[in-house]
Order: C-alpha cells, then sequence, then structure tokens
C-alpha cells in the first residue's frame, strides 16, 4: 500500500492476524451479542479516529487489510506493519480480543498520547504491561524493524530503548477506568465468562 503524501493525527489499527489455535475459531469473528469481535474493535476505534484499518490476511479481511512484512512473528509484526503504513504520527493499536475495553479510555490514551512527547503511551496493570492497547509513535518503527531483523518478537522488551508515557493502574482507577476492560479473549472458557459477564451490563460504548 503507499503511503499518503500527509500525515494524519492519528490513526486505529485493529490487530486480527492471530492464529486463535486456543479459541479453536476465529477470534475476529467470534460473536457477542450479535456483533464479531471484529465489529466491535473497529466501532470503538471508530469513536476516535475516521481512519481505522484492520492488520490481518488480505485473504481473510479483503483487500484493504494490511499484512505483515515480517510473517508468523506475532503481535509486534502486526505494529511493524501498522507503522509501515506510514499513515500517521500517532497509531492507536488494538488487538479484536479485547472487547471491554472502553471508547472513553481510547479517548483518553489518545488524548495522552497527543500530550506527550512518549514513542509509546501504554497502561500497566496489575497483570503487566498491555502493548495491544496502546498508541504508537511513527517513530516506534526502526526499533521494532530492528528487533524482527533481529528474530527478537517480544514487544515489551524494546521498552527499555524507547521513552514512554506510562498509564499505571492508580491512574486508571482515579480516572474512573476499570483495569478488568483489558480481559481478553483466548479460549473457549473466556467466551463463556464473556457472555456471562455481558449479562450483567452491556459492551461500553460511551
Amino acid at each position: 500500500m503507499a503511503r499518503l503524501s500527509f500525515m494524519l493525527p492519528i490513526a486505529g489499527f485493529v490487530l486480527a492476524g492471530g492464529k486463535s489455535s486456543r479459541m479453536g475459531e476465529d477470534k475476529a469473528s467470534l460473536r457477542l451479542e450479535g456483533h464479531s469481535l471484529l465489529d466491535i474493535a473497529c466501532r470503538k476505534l471508530l469513536a476516535i479516529t475516521s481512519e481505522v484499518f484492520i492488520v490481518g490476511s488480505r485473504k481473510q479481511f479483503g483487500a484493504e487489510a494490511i499484512e505483515d512484512i515480517f510473517a508468523d512473528r506475532g503481535p509486534l509484526g502486526g505494529i511493524h506493519a501498522a507503522l509501515a503504513l506510514g499513515h500517521a504520527e500517532l497509531n492507536l493499536v488494538m488487538a479484536v480480543d479485547l472487547p471491554f475495553v472502553e471508547d472513553k479510555f481510547l479517548g483518553y490514551l489518545a488524548r495522552e498520547a497527543k500530550a506527550s512527547d512518549a514513542v509509546v503511551t501504554l497502561p500497566r496493570t496489575a497483570d503487566g504491561w498491555q502493548p495491544l492497547c496502546a498508541v504508537y509513535g511513527q517513530s516506534f518503527l526502526a526499533p521494532a524493524e530492528e528487533a524482527l531483523r533481529g528474530g527478537r518478537n517480544k514487544i515489551d522488551h524494546l521498552f527499555k530503548e524507547i521513552s514512554l508515557r506510562m498509564i499505571d493502574e492508580v491512574e486508571l482507577r482515579g480516572a474512573g477506568f476499570n483495569p478488568e476492560m483489558f480481559d481478553n479473549l483466548n479460549t473457549p472458557g473466556d467466551a463463556t465468562r464473556a457472555r456471562q459477564r455481558l449479562q450483567k451490563g452491556v459492551l461500553s460504548s460511551s
């Protein structure tokens, strides 16, 4: 895909290229409350930016999907592919299997990234870094590519080399966000629990 001749302030990317081996079916197509996880993720990102792209197989998602340049290298390969597209200075990246992330939090994340000169803006909870719900500056492309060329696939290993704007759990809770929104869906059991959780409420869209 050719680069645009101008840079957007922020673009959104859904990482939908995982193998879903533990789930036993394609996670992007998994449905919650009548909507696929892909539709849910796209809708959330569209609340933040009009430019939303799917990172995954063109055979599965169509000709506009962004395919990994470094195949089968996990989420870092997907983030690298998103940045290599080169449309935006800031890139809001979210995994397809995070249906409980709130639109309001994505807006908060984007605002903090715009206000900071950090290369990456991301949450850190008691469970650790949340690199699959984060804003990556265009300058993250170079260290990501260097790592991938060197056979290194761990995203958080790169955080020692760059400037970060960390949103810790204290800040999250203080801003009114529950860290449980980062619960992802990896197994059929996770999907069952998500449906049970949704019976007590609805997917946040505001």
